[in-house]
């Protein structure tokens, strides 16, 4: 399928799409336009067999300074409530989308990386970091809540209440070092590795039992809300699901064989 996206830059090879922000002189801030764009783009992602996993990655040096300030900001100052909250609702539905497109997300992070791109890095499955990488949710520093895009939800469960509170609270930026300690970054690679760093990982996932992989990413999002034992009956039920699969039986007929099984995602 080819496709070129208006507001944000995408390339799809070997079953992988790698997404970028495409404003790399001002640091790849995020515009109406491209909020309402990728969320549409990751709505249509589960309905889609030609990409298995995505890579959001960096531009120019930065993965995206947030809300751009002139087109976004300044006229969110003039809105009415009416007006603020189908903004606000546009962009928790982008994270909602990256959550459920039942494919595997992973962030490659360069540079600065805050406000709703902080949000996006987080709600992605998997982070990579450079060194120079600066993360920060810094929200408040513009007067408004911590509480933005399901942060006050999602980053607790990732690097723990505490130092998420303090993130949040005040809006300062979690270094590399820090991210990495606290399990918010997978892995640090050099930025000249960082595009290979990520790429590997997504053909390693992108190798696997697809099918399989979007049953994993829908129970990561949805155990949330169950209690132990409906987690572990929803579990039951997908691992039966999962049994029935083309892959399953790959699996067991290359073992047998002692071979490495080649996953279909069927």
């Amino acid at each position: 399928m080819t496709e070129t996206p208006e507001h944000f830059q995408l390339r799809c090879e070997d079953r992988i799409a790698t997404v970028r922000l495409d404003r790399p002189d001002r640091k790849n801030p995020l515009t109406f336009d491209s909020y309402a764009e990728l969320r549409d783009w990751f709505r249509a992602l589960p309905y889609r067999d030609d990409i298995d996993v995505v890579i959001f990655g960096s531009n120019g040096g930065n993965f995206s300074s947030g809300g751009d300030v002139h087109d976004i900001i300044g006229p969110l100052t003039r809105m009415n409530m009416k007006e603020l909250l189908a903004f606000t609702r546009m962009t928790g539905d982008l994270v909602k989308a990256i959550v459920n497109c039942g494919k595997p997300v992973i962030a490659a992070i360069d540079g600065i990386c805050v406000g709703a791109g902080a949000i996006i890095a987080m709600c992605a499955d998997l982070r990579i970091a450079t060194p120079e990488a600066k993360t920060a949710f810094l929200f408040t520093r513009v007067g408004l809540a911590g509480c933005d895009m399901g942060a006050c939800a999602i980053l607790p469960r990732i690097i723990g209440q505490g130092r998420a509170a303090e993130l949040l609270y005040t809006g300062r930026s979690m270094s590399a070092d820090e991210g990495v300690a606290w399990g918010f970054y997978n892995r640090v690679a050099p930025a000249s590795d960082l595009e290979k760093t990520a790429q590997d990982m997504a053909l390693r996932i992108a190798a696997g039992p697809n099918f399989a992989h979007m049953m994993t990413k829908t129970m990561l999002a949805q155990e949330w809300s169950m209690s132990i034992e409906q987690a572990i009956e929803a579990e039951a039920q997908a691992q039966a699901i999962c049994m029935q699969t083309g892959d399953f039986k790959r699996a067991y007929d290359a073992f047998v064989a002692k071979e490495k099984p080649e996953f279909e995602g069927d």
